[in-house]
């Protein structure tokens, strides 16, 4: 009696697969008619009814191998994807690729991303393979963002730069360097402390970057003893933005996502940064000079300088309480630079995400339907006590004035108070100073809370202090 042979696997390859669709499509056979046809079985033509949609996005992206019946995804798929990046970009630029320098570059792109990884020549191999990459003759790629004419007449939806069509809404920030008087108070004359505040956040409002702010001082004496590492925001002891290092550092962020984002920049930027590093997960998309366009919205600019300024005054008031006679000018000198920080962490940290999206919809900068008008309202804050709306709508947009020459008062006392020095500190506070603090604070809000939600923020902060403390 003889024995049945076992029936032979038969697979098929992506162009064969793609068949099966067209015919399940454009004819009325049944998935059984095409099985016998391809000499598969039901079930199998089944997953690949299931599987369609990824199929079809293999068969258009052009880089897939159409021969190859089985896809095997590669366990290490950010470097995989980030390299395929790479070898396109060098194939366009007519560079000679070969094995040992896609080794060598994928090393370099694990490194980066921080995974330990080390490529061997059967995982070039493999992964040629599953790319559909051969050192043949020499033939030029397409770029993954091919250059494209400007419309003739453009829309306003049409003057979304064009190259921002291959992202995601998600995938598309802005940013913008932000001038500001940290320490300016209302009706003052003169001129003022300055910082610069870089902005960065997506078209969805969905991430914004850490704020990171620059001034002109080294070391301000108000960094004593507070680790970098634990502030909300970055500071950088130069009025110039350090952009190579900024760009480096979110090129490493998108890396680890294995994310390919495009960055909206001022064209100056691009041609006064001289060795900006080379990105791979960034693309820069620099605005024209002389477009009208901003890289942030102004809108979204406006409102974080109108929260800033309403927690200065907030905070300002809170020290004329418990300081009689003590002017406005007078508690604004005593503001240091760590106290700005703090304050355009929590302002950048309020501006809402609705207003971010209408701003670059409005701005042409996303796509999506244009509102008939922005709620000016929804741009700032609740106007201070003592001021009217146009006066606090004037300091806002304090910094558009041309401050008069000089140096007040107060603020060269205070610079003298944040420089240099290693006599005067003040020492570092304990945990037991720490666990102190926090039941004068749980009392005061005991006899002064005006609502219970209070306590909520309160108990927070407590468990983390007391957890620091055990460490």
């Amino acid at each position: 009696m003889e024995l049945c042979s076992k029936k032979k696997l038969h697979a098929l390859s992506l162009a064969e697969k793609i068949q099966v669709l067209e015919l399940l499509d454009e004819s009325k056979m049944s998935q059984s008619e095409v099985a016998r046809r391809f000499q598969v079985s039901q079930p199998q033509i089944s997953r690949i009814c299931k599987n369609k949609e990824k199929l079809l996005a293999d068969w258009c992206s052009g880089t897939a191998n159409r021969e190859r019946k089985r896809k095997r995804e590669s366990k290490y798929s950010g470097i995989d994807e980030a390299l395929l990046c790479w070898y396109h970009i060098a194939r366009a630029k007519a560079w000679d690729v070969t094995g040992p320098m896609l080794l060598h570059k994928a090393k370099e792109l694990a490194d980066i991303m921080g995974q330990d990884f080390v490529p061997s020549i059967g995982w070039l191999v493999r992964w040629k393979r599953r790319n559909n990459v051969g050192f043949g003759a020499r033939h030029i790629l397409a770029p993954p963002f091919p250059p494209e004419p400007p419309p003739p007449t453009p829309t306003p939806q049409a003057q979304l730069p064009l190259s921002l069509k291959d992202f995601s809404p998600e995938d598309v920030f802005g940013c913008a360097e932000v001038p500001l008087l940290f320490r300016a108070v209302p009706g003052t004359v003169g001129a003022w402390n300055r910082v610069q505040v870089l902005l960065c956040a997506n078209s969805r409002g969905t991430e914004k970057r850490r704020v990171l702010v620059s001034g002109l001082q080294a070391a301000p004496r108000c960094f004593f003893g507070v680790s970098s590492e634990a502030l909300p925001a970055f500071y950088h002891p130069d009025l110039a933005i350090p952009w190579s290092e900024w760009l480096a550092q979110f090129d490493q962020d998108m890396g680890r996502q294995s994310r390919q984002v495009a960055l909206l920049l001022a064209a100056r930027v691009v041609e006064e940064s001289a060795g900006l590093p080379a990105l791979c997960h960034v693309r820069l998309l620099p605005l024209p000079a002389a477009s009208t366009t901003p890289s942030l919205p102004s809108s979204v600019v406006r409102a974080f300088k109108a929260h800033y300024r309403c927690r200065l005054l907030g905070k300002l008031a809170a020290t004329q309480s418990v300081r009689a006679g003590t002017s406005l000018a007078e508690a604004g000198a005593g503001i240091t630079v760590l106290d700005a920080l703090h304050m355009a962490a929590a302002a950048w940290a309020k501006v809402p995400p609705q207003l971010i999206v209408g701003s670059f919809v409005q701005e042409g900068l996303a796509p999506g339907k244009t509102p008939a008008a922005l709620d000016k309202a929804s741009e700032m804050p609740p106007v201070p006590g003592g001021l009217s709306l146009e006066e606090f709508s004037r300091f806002v947009d304090l910094e558009g004035e041309e401050p008069v020459s000089g140096m007040c008062k107060e603020e060269a006392g205070t610079e003298d108070q944040e420089g240099g020095g290693e006599e005067g500190f003040e020492p570092l506070p304990t945990k037991t100073d720490a666990l102190r603090a926090l039941g004068t604070l749980r009392r005061w809000i005991e006899c002064n809370g005006t609502a219970p939600e209070l306590f909520e923020n309160f108990y927070a902060c407590e468990e983390e202090v007391e957890r620091l403390c055990c460490l």
